[in-house]
């Protein structure tokens, strides 16, 4: 695509994400209704100020010219295709209970589909702007005035707006009564008003096409039929095809981040994808003999955490025939510390590391010696996507020797449903008029999917398309929050939503037995004295019945 480096001539990418050594997605297990959502931004006609209500860290850049001011789907596909694709990317945040390279191709698609409509539009242009560009510029400088005094986002013009317009208007009808030339010239200026009104709506029919196509694929995404992503323009049609094989290592390098291990916290923030933490509990006794006189066998904080993960596992059995749980996601996290503003952060490299993804020894060495002082650190993850992926429960383990003290800590997160602005379907363009002859009474009148505004801010910046960089000058550009996630970005709190928070805080109390149950049998099998973890394992099975949320990434001190 337009506007993106070129991946290839990184080395990282070209060794590690070649065919054959990409690191496969895992599976969302059919949740895609969050995924749909974030996807179907790339094809909506709304106004970009609407993505920064929805994530004021978003910015959009003042465009110099109203004019070639892009639309909220516009922006949103331009702005994840540089961000996710580009050659100078940076590395991204995971994007837990959505499948990220999905709404990555839904923004190539929508670019694709946008490119056809703008390669009939400068045609259009091509054909009345560059044969009649006096009258063309009169036009589109009486509209830019119109936007600069209205604003763009108003539906009613203002006064010098409208004189504006009629002025050309009048203009035009003036030259074509009467001329102040004859002959060639005279039939020219009068073709200078005319050409561009004809013009306008030829572009008005291709506009109001292709507004349809993109509105009936937002309907589709959100009404669960999942339209697919077309992009024939990402599977390389020979050796040389430098633009598709540039595509499909970006695609690959999201597929490779997303199936990371290493997580970011940052303070407040919490982890980032994964949410703040909302509650913690803790058990930490003494180490001692089982029996006096003799002495603990030797273990280690990765066996408690090993025989952990097994009885994790069976977590989706029970006594009864209930449903209960679904199979979680268990896996072994490693948390690195970021500061709370920070704008970007960094993958590690070396002999640890393959494919963004922290090798097994170095976790388990991380887990036995990193637990206190710098350094990264490890939990042992439940993970539980809901809701159709719009709900995501984790449950992060941490077991810590200390001395004689052994603690074992449990905390949750949950990551909210995406904004609802990205649930909200297409509506029909109406509007309310009184009726003829009952006055007093109103009607609904169907509009046009594209007005003339639109049309001719879509014809403007047609030609401008094929150089991205140029628009962006001209017509503003949106920059996404940093680091960036795609789901964390524009996740909401599920606190809102009774039956989501329900669930968040049921998955505590089972997973928390587990955990001690499982922590309590190594302590035996190793001759430890359980008597005291015992009864702290209770005071807490009590305790947390009683679960509520709370900012526990927040010290009031």
């Amino acid at each position: 695509m337009a506007g993106f480096d070129d991946l290839s001539s990184h080395p990282d990418v070209a060794a590690e994400f070649t065919p054959g050594a990409q690191v496969p997605i895992s599976g969302s297990g059919g949740q895609t209704a969050a995924t749909q959502a974030l996807a179907s931004a790339a094809y909506r006609d709304d106004e970009v100020q609407k993505l920064i209500e929805a994530n004021p860290e978003a910015a959009f850049k003042k465009p110099r010219l109203s004019l070639f001011e892009p639309n909220l789907g516009e922006a949103f596909s331009r702005a994840v295709q540089t961000r996710l694709l580009g050659g100078a990317r940076k590395p991204i945040i995971q994007s837990f209970g959505i499948e990220p390279q999905t709404v990555v191709e839904h923004c190539l698609a929508a670019t694709r589909v946008r490119k056809q409509r703008d390669t009939r539009l400068t045609v259009v242009m091509t054909l009345f702007g560059l044969l009649f560009l006096p009258g063309v510029l009169l036009w589109l400088l009486a509209f830019q005035l119109r936007r600069m005094i209205a604003g763009s986002k108003d539906k009613r013009a203002g006064a010098l707006g409208m004189v504006a317009m009629v002025a050309v208007g009048a203009l035009a009808v003036l030259f074509a009564i009467k001329l102040p030339v004859s002959g060639f010239w005279g039939i020219y200026l009068r073709a200078m008003f005319v050409a561009p009104v004809i013009g306008g709506l030829w572009a008005k029919q291709i506009c109001e096409r292709y507004a349809k196509d993109l509105r009936d694929r937002w309907q589709s995404l959100l009404g669960g039929a999942g339209v697919g992503a077309k992009i024939p323009e990402a599977v390389p049609q020979d050796p040389g095809d430098a633009g598709a094989e540039r595509i499909r290592l970006g695609l690959a390098k999201v597929a490779a981040e997303q199936a990371s291990n290493l997580v970011y916290y940052a303070g407040p923030k919490g982890i980032l994808g994964m949410g703040t933490r909302w509650g913690s509990w803790q058990m930490a006794e003494e180490l001692t003999p089982a029996r006096e006189g003799e002495d603990i066998h030797p273990f280690r904080s990765w066996d408690v955490i090993r025989a952990i993960h097994d009885q994790l596992r069976m977590l989706e059995r029970g006594p009864l025939h209930t449903g209960g749980f679904p199979t979680p996601s268990i896996r072994h996290w490693i948390v690195s510390p970021i500061a709370e503003g920070a704008k970007e952060v960094k993958r590690p490299d070396g002999q640890e590391v393959e494919g963004y993804r922290i090798k097994d020894f170095e976790i388990q060495r991380i887990c036995n010696e990193q637990q206190f002082g710098a350094g990264n650190r490890h939990y042992l993850g439940v993970q539980f996507v809901l809701w159709d992926g719009q709900l995501v429960i984790t449950l992060l383990i941490s077991v810590t020797v200390l001395h004689h003290t052994l603690r074992i800590e449990v905390t949750g997160h949950a990551l909210g449903p995406v904004d609802g602005l990205f649930t909200s379907g297409p509506k029909a363009k109406t509007k309310e008029v009184a009726k003829s002859v009952k006055f007093w009474e109103t009607r609904t009148v169907k509009l046009p999917l594209v007005e003339t505004k639109e049309v001719v801010r879509l014809t403007a910046r047609a030609p401008l398309t094929w150089f991205p960089p140029v628009l962006d000058f001209l017509g503003g550009k949106l920059s996404l929050p940093e680091p960036f996630g795609l789901r964390h970005a524009w996740a909401k709190k599920p606190w809102r939503h009774r039956f989501m928070a329900d669930d968040a805080m049921r998955a505590a109390t089972p997973v928390l037995r587990v955990v001690h149950s499982a922590a309590i049998k190594v302590l035996e099998e190793n001759g430890c004295n359980v008597e005291k973890f015992g009864s702290r394992s209770l005071n807490l099975s009590a305790a947390v019945q009683d679960a509520k949320p709370f900012k526990a990434d927040v010290y009031d001190a």
